[in-house]
Protein backbone atom coordinates (compact mmCIF):
# COMPACT_ATOMS: atom_id res chain seq x y z
CA UNK A 1 0.00 0.00 0.00
CA UNK A 2 2.83 2.39 0.75
CA UNK A 3 4.48 1.86 -2.63
CA UNK A 4 1.17 2.04 -4.50
CA UNK A 5 0.08 5.18 -2.68
CA UNK A 6 3.48 6.81 -3.21
CA UNK A 7 3.03 6.18 -6.94
CA UNK A 8 -0.49 7.60 -6.90
CA UNK A 9 0.44 10.67 -4.91
CA UNK A 10 3.85 11.57 -6.28
CA UNK A 11 3.89 10.08 -9.79
CA UNK A 12 0.14 10.47 -10.43
CA UNK A 13 0.27 6.86 -11.58
CA UNK A 14 -2.09 3.97 -10.90
CA UNK A 15 0.16 1.65 -12.90
CA UNK A 16 3.74 1.42 -11.62
CA UNK A 17 5.05 -0.87 -14.37
CA UNK A 18 8.31 0.53 -15.68
CA UNK A 19 8.78 2.63 -12.54
CA UNK A 20 11.80 2.08 -10.27
CA UNK A 21 11.76 1.98 -6.47
CA UNK A 22 15.12 2.04 -4.65
CA UNK A 23 15.43 1.39 -0.93
CA UNK A 24 17.44 -0.55 1.63
CA UNK A 25 16.85 -3.23 4.21
CA UNK A 26 15.69 -6.83 3.95
CA UNK A 27 15.58 -7.65 7.65
CA UNK A 28 12.63 -8.21 9.97
CA UNK A 29 10.50 -5.12 9.32
CA UNK A 30 12.00 -4.24 5.96
CA UNK A 31 11.94 -7.67 4.31
CA UNK A 32 8.51 -7.11 2.76
CA UNK A 33 9.83 -4.32 0.52
CA UNK A 34 10.92 -6.73 -2.23
CA UNK A 35 7.52 -8.43 -2.25
CA UNK A 36 5.77 -5.06 -2.22
CA UNK A 37 7.65 -3.87 -5.31
CA UNK A 38 6.58 -6.92 -7.32
CA UNK A 39 2.96 -6.77 -6.12
CA UNK A 40 2.90 -3.10 -7.15
CA UNK A 41 4.35 -4.07 -10.54
CA UNK A 42 7.48 -1.94 -10.38
CA UNK A 43 11.23 -2.56 -10.42
CA UNK A 44 12.49 -2.76 -6.85
CA UNK A 45 16.20 -2.54 -6.06
CA UNK A 46 16.81 -3.18 -2.37
CA UNK A 47 20.28 -2.89 -0.85
CA UNK A 48 21.25 -5.04 2.14
CA UNK A 49 24.68 -5.39 3.76
CA UNK A 50 23.90 -8.67 5.51
CA UNK A 51 24.07 -11.60 3.08
CA UNK A 52 22.13 -13.82 5.48
CA UNK A 53 19.10 -11.51 5.23
CA UNK A 54 19.29 -11.51 1.43
CA UNK A 55 19.50 -15.28 1.24
CA UNK A 56 16.58 -15.67 3.64
CA UNK A 57 14.31 -13.43 1.54
CA UNK A 58 15.42 -15.15 -1.65
CA UNK A 59 14.70 -18.58 -0.17
CA UNK A 60 11.25 -17.36 0.92
CA UNK A 61 10.51 -16.28 -2.64
CA UNK A 62 10.08 -12.66 -1.59
CA UNK A 63 13.22 -11.60 -3.45
CA UNK A 64 13.61 -12.66 -7.07
CA UNK A 65 17.31 -12.04 -7.67
CA UNK A 66 20.53 -11.25 -5.78
CA UNK A 67 23.65 -9.49 -7.04
CA UNK A 68 26.75 -7.99 -5.44
CA UNK A 69 27.73 -6.22 -8.67
CA UNK A 70 26.52 -2.67 -9.30
CA UNK A 71 27.11 -2.90 -13.06
CA UNK A 72 24.82 -5.91 -13.15
CA UNK A 73 22.22 -4.18 -10.98
CA UNK A 74 22.11 -1.14 -13.28
CA UNK A 75 21.90 -3.35 -16.38
CA UNK A 76 19.00 -5.36 -14.89
CA UNK A 77 17.29 -2.16 -13.78
CA UNK A 78 17.48 -0.72 -17.28
CA UNK A 79 16.25 -3.95 -18.87
CA UNK A 80 13.30 -4.44 -16.50
CA UNK A 81 12.40 -0.75 -16.68
CA UNK A 82 12.41 -0.73 -20.48
CA UNK A 83 10.34 -3.91 -20.75
CA UNK A 84 8.06 -3.00 -17.82
CA UNK A 85 8.84 -6.22 -15.99
CA UNK A 86 8.12 -6.47 -12.26
CA UNK A 87 11.40 -7.28 -10.54
CA UNK A 88 12.81 -7.42 -7.03
CA UNK A 89 16.60 -7.36 -7.06
CA UNK A 90 18.59 -7.51 -3.85
CA UNK A 91 21.91 -5.67 -4.02
CA UNK A 92 24.38 -7.22 -1.58
CA UNK A 93 26.16 -4.06 -0.58
CA UNK A 94 25.73 -0.68 1.01
CA UNK A 95 22.80 1.43 -0.15
CA UNK A 96 25.02 4.54 -0.24
CA UNK A 97 27.07 2.93 -3.02
CA UNK A 98 23.84 2.22 -4.89
CA UNK A 99 22.56 5.80 -4.51
CA UNK A 100 25.92 7.23 -5.56
CA UNK A 101 25.99 4.96 -8.62
CA UNK A 102 22.55 6.24 -9.61
CA UNK A 103 23.91 9.79 -9.31
CA UNK A 104 26.85 8.79 -11.51
CA UNK A 105 24.45 7.41 -14.14
CA UNK A 106 22.51 10.70 -14.03
CA UNK A 107 25.69 12.75 -14.34
CA UNK A 108 27.15 10.73 -17.21
CA UNK A 109 24.04 9.85 -19.22
CA UNK A 110 21.53 12.49 -18.14
CA UNK A 111 19.13 9.67 -17.30
CA UNK A 112 17.23 9.53 -14.02
CA UNK A 113 16.87 5.79 -13.37
CA UNK A 114 14.82 5.94 -10.17
CA UNK A 115 11.27 7.24 -9.63
CA UNK A 116 10.61 6.42 -5.97
CA UNK A 117 13.03 6.10 -3.08
CA UNK A 118 12.99 5.34 0.61
CA UNK A 119 15.06 3.76 3.36
CA UNK A 120 14.50 1.01 5.91
CA UNK A 121 17.84 0.74 7.61
CA UNK A 122 17.36 0.54 11.39
CA UNK A 123 18.23 4.19 11.92
CA UNK A 124 16.44 4.23 15.25
CA UNK A 125 19.56 2.35 16.39
CA UNK A 126 22.27 3.69 14.08
CA UNK A 127 25.36 3.32 16.26
CA UNK A 128 24.82 -0.23 17.45
CA UNK A 129 24.45 -2.13 14.18
CA UNK A 130 21.26 -0.62 12.78
CA UNK A 131 23.14 1.28 10.08
CA UNK A 132 26.48 0.25 8.59
CA UNK A 133 28.77 2.95 7.17
CA UNK A 134 29.62 2.81 3.48
CA UNK A 135 33.35 3.26 4.16
CA UNK A 136 33.63 -0.29 5.51
CA UNK A 137 32.47 -3.74 4.51
CA UNK A 138 29.91 -5.49 6.71
CA UNK A 139 32.40 -7.66 8.63
CA UNK A 140 34.86 -4.76 9.00
CA UNK A 141 32.03 -2.63 10.32
CA UNK A 142 31.09 -5.25 12.91
CA UNK A 143 34.69 -5.47 14.08
CA UNK A 144 35.02 -1.69 14.38
CA UNK A 145 31.73 -1.44 16.24
CA UNK A 146 33.15 -3.85 18.80
CA UNK A 147 36.67 -2.39 19.02
CA UNK A 148 36.11 1.34 18.58
CA UNK A 149 32.45 2.40 18.86
CA UNK A 150 33.36 6.11 18.83
CA UNK A 151 35.04 5.79 15.42
CA UNK A 152 32.14 3.66 14.18
CA UNK A 153 29.74 6.44 15.19
CA UNK A 154 31.82 9.03 13.32
CA UNK A 155 31.83 6.89 10.16
CA UNK A 156 28.06 6.34 10.39
CA UNK A 157 27.48 10.08 10.50
CA UNK A 158 29.83 10.67 7.54
CA UNK A 159 27.99 7.92 5.67
CA UNK A 160 24.60 9.46 6.43
CA UNK A 161 25.77 12.77 4.96
CA UNK A 162 26.86 11.02 1.74
CA UNK A 163 23.60 9.06 1.73
CA UNK A 164 21.50 12.22 1.85
CA UNK A 165 23.69 14.13 -0.62
CA UNK A 166 23.06 11.46 -3.27
CA UNK A 167 19.33 11.33 -2.57
CA UNK A 168 19.11 15.12 -2.77
CA UNK A 169 20.75 15.18 -6.21
CA UNK A 170 18.29 12.62 -7.56
CA UNK A 171 15.31 14.26 -5.87
CA UNK A 172 16.26 17.59 -7.44
CA UNK A 173 15.83 15.89 -10.83
CA UNK A 174 12.41 14.42 -10.05
CA UNK A 175 12.74 11.35 -7.84
CA UNK A 176 10.28 11.23 -4.93
CA UNK A 177 11.74 10.12 -1.61
CA UNK A 178 9.97 9.47 1.67
CA UNK A 179 10.90 8.56 5.21
CA UNK A 180 9.65 5.14 6.30
CA UNK A 181 9.34 6.01 9.98
CA UNK A 182 12.77 4.57 10.80
CA UNK A 183 14.37 7.83 12.10
CA UNK A 184 16.50 8.09 8.94
CA UNK A 185 15.87 11.82 8.47
CA UNK A 186 16.26 12.54 12.17
CA UNK A 187 19.65 10.82 12.39
CA UNK A 188 20.74 12.37 9.12
CA UNK A 189 19.89 15.79 10.53
CA UNK A 190 21.85 15.04 13.70
CA UNK A 191 24.80 14.04 11.51
CA UNK A 192 24.70 17.40 9.74
CA UNK A 193 23.12 16.25 6.47
CA UNK A 194 21.04 18.63 4.36
CA UNK A 195 17.52 17.41 5.18
CA UNK A 196 15.91 20.60 6.47
CA UNK A 197 12.85 21.95 4.70
CA UNK A 198 13.64 25.33 3.22
CA UNK A 199 11.81 28.17 4.94
CA UNK A 200 10.40 25.93 7.68
CA UNK A 201 11.33 25.35 11.30
CA UNK A 202 13.92 22.80 12.35
CA UNK A 203 11.34 20.10 13.06
CA UNK A 204 10.30 19.90 9.40
CA UNK A 205 12.19 17.88 6.82
CA UNK A 206 12.42 18.32 3.06
CA UNK A 207 11.05 14.79 2.58
CA UNK A 208 7.69 13.49 3.79
CA UNK A 209 6.91 10.69 6.22
CA UNK A 210 4.91 7.77 4.94
CA UNK A 211 2.56 7.95 7.94
CA UNK A 212 1.15 11.43 7.29
CA UNK A 213 1.79 11.91 3.59
CA UNK A 214 1.25 8.48 2.06
CA UNK A 215 -0.77 6.20 4.31
CA UNK A 216 -2.81 9.10 5.73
Amino acid sequence: LTVLNAGRRYLKAEDLSGKVFVTSGLGGMSGAQAKAAVIAGCVGIIAEVDEAALLKRHKQGWLMEISNNLDHCIARLREARKNKIALSLGYHGNVVDLWERLVHELDTTGELLVDLGSDQTSCHNPFNGGYYPVQLGFEEGKQLLSSNPAKFRMLVQESLKRHVAAINKLADKGMFFWDYGNAFLLEAQRAGADVAKKGADKTEFRYPSYVQHIMG
